[in-house]
């Protein structure tokens, strides 16, 4: 019997812990997905580095895996779609291909002592063209610093040939060889220097932070020109159809796709992000931490976001089991959460990297409080559970007190969302529904390839691709409202001792 012939896209979903690649099929569904880790290191407690080498090197083997399955399959691949973690940054020489610096990831925190002195120069004026203070960190001001101090970049430079960029313009490259230098606005935008109104780079900042402009890339929509692969990479030419920053690759794929539509995704970091509408939204309140930025740009139009993130909650649960062995496990933690009732005497603050939202405190470091000789394994895990509900709602209430009204819909994906424990918690604290959306530890590769696949036909439009994953599974609040509203002041009363208090800021990934 003939199978007949399907269709899909290659999509690439680069994080920063790891790459995968699968086949999107036109149903919106993922075939099984080829994944490599990836290594990051820290050599002191403000940087944060990766190998860029590595991280093509593993992209490319994980999409030839996904392709030979796709072969195997039947699957005609009608192009490529791409995710990436946002804000990571590197150079590299245009003539040999080759990387001429680590790769600074978006958690990475060298420079925010000397960013805080400029704030009161630049915050209003950062904010009001590109969505964001001043922030913890600043991408281009690497750039030109390294451009000066790395004698290969600086000789590179010399001759025209340093290319500066982050994940997305670097596999863009390398995938078309060499043939698009590109960052998609999502990518942009987490770079610190993107005019919102002119959907270009900011000239006044990144001039004062010393940027050669020549380095830089052309910002694209996310469905914009990027070129197609180069034959002698992946074996075959195919059209990339769509690129985006991981966080809105996974709105798209978790259907917020509307004003008030929100999602929250716990990946190394938790992320909550609202569709703001057609516009830059103007925040009715200046929140510590929450930003505006583009959900996406399609065909020359965006659509705009605002954002708040707790930078290590994934990651804090792999120190917690993998440096700290507390528990054996992810998987081991969150069964042990579930064996306490709660309310949990233990409070966990996952302030690992700084906290930005409720507070803006980039030197803050993580809590773990509340213990005595009574407490259990079972409450201790259910205490770092707790914890991380009480930063989404830190982030709800500060992206919703941006926006100036509530959010209507919450869909929540990532690892940590398969934890019955915290989606229950996280319903409980807020007060409201929260959904788990189905398929969700691939919504950033699916989103990207959604988006794609509607310019290459295989969707009429966005909602269409998500519509065939079926209804999400909803969590209601049983938490009293009293309960609800002691245990939230409770936190706060928490943070307020703990964590010493600036005013606001913040960047992302």
């Amino acid at each position: 019997m003939i199978r007949e012939r399907r269709r899909g896209v290659l999509s690439i979903d680069e994080g920063t812990t790891g790459t995968r690649a699968a086949v999107v099929l036109d149903d919106g569904g993922a075939a099984p997905a080829a994944y490599l880790p990836i290594s990051v290191r820290s050599p002191d407690h403000l940087r944060v580095e990766q190998d860029a080498a590595e991280i093509w090197e593993n992209t490319v083997r994980v999409c030839r895996t996904a392709l030979e399955r796709a072969a195997a399959d039947r699957v005609e691949i009608t192009g490529v779609s791409i995710s990436t973690q946002r804000a990571t940054v590197l150079l590299w020489d245009a003539v040999t291909g080759e990387p001429l610096s680590p790769a600074v990831v978006w958690q990475d925190r060298r420079y925010a002592e000397r960013l805080r002195e400029w704030e009161p120069d630049w915050d209003e004026r950062l904010a009001a063209f590109t969505g964001r203070p001043v922030g913890s960190r600043a991408p281009l001001l690497w750039a030109a610093e390294e451009a000066a101090r790395n004698e290969e970049a600086r000789r590179a430079h010399e001759r025209g040939r340093l290319l500066f960029g982050s994940i997305d313009t670097w596999l863009v490259w390398k995938l078309t060889g060499g043939a698009r230098h590109v960052m998609s606005a999502t990518n942009a935008v987490a770079a610190g220097a993107y005019d919102l109104r002119t959907g270009g780079w900011y000239g006044p900042w990144a001039d004062f932070l010393g940027c050669p402009p020549d380095i830089l890339p052309s910002v694209v929509d996310e469905d914009g020109d990027f070129g197609s692969t180069d034959p002698s990479v992946l074996g075959v030419r195919l059209p990339i159809l769509a690129v985006m920053g991981d966080q809105h690759a996974a709105m798209v794929a978790l259907g917020a796709h509307r004003p008030g539509q929100a999602m929250c995704v716990h990946g190394t970091g938790t992320f909550l992000d609202a569709v703001a509408g057609d516009r830059p939204p103007a925040h009715r309140d200046r929140v510590p931490g929450v930003l505006t930025l583009v959900a996406w740009r399609s065909r020359g139009v965006p659509l705009f976001s605002l954002e708040g993130f707790a930078a290590t909650t994934g990651s804090a649960v792999r120190w917690l089991c993998e440096e700290i062995g507390l528990f054996e496990s992810p998987r081991r933690l969150t069964e042990l959460a579930g064996e306490h009732p709660g309310p949990s005497r233990v409070r966990f603050v996952p302030a690992l990297a700084g906290l930005r939202t409720p507070v803006w405190a980039p030197e803050a470091t993580g809590l773990l409080s509340g213990l005595s000789l009574s407490t259990t394994r079972a409450e201790l895990a259910r205490g770092v559970i707790d914890g991380f509900a009480h930063s989404v709602c830190d982030l709800l209430e500060g992206v919703e007190a941006a926006m100036g009204r509530p959010v209507t819909d919450l869909v929540c994906g990532g690892g940590l969302a398969g934890s019955d424990v915290l989606m229950s918690a996280q319903a409980d604290l807020i007060g409201r529904p929260v959904r788990r959306a189905l398929a969700h530890e691939t919504a950033s590769l699916r989103g990207a390839a959604y988006l794609g696949g509607v310019r290459a036909g295989l969707w009429p439009d966005l909602a269409s691709a998500v519509a065939g994953l079926g209804t999400a599974p909803v969590f209601e609040p049983a938490l009293p409202d009293g309960d609800r509203r002691e245990a939230r002041a409770a936190w706060r009363d928490l943070l307020a001792r703990h964590v010493p208090t600036h005013s606001t800021k913040e960047s992302t990934s």
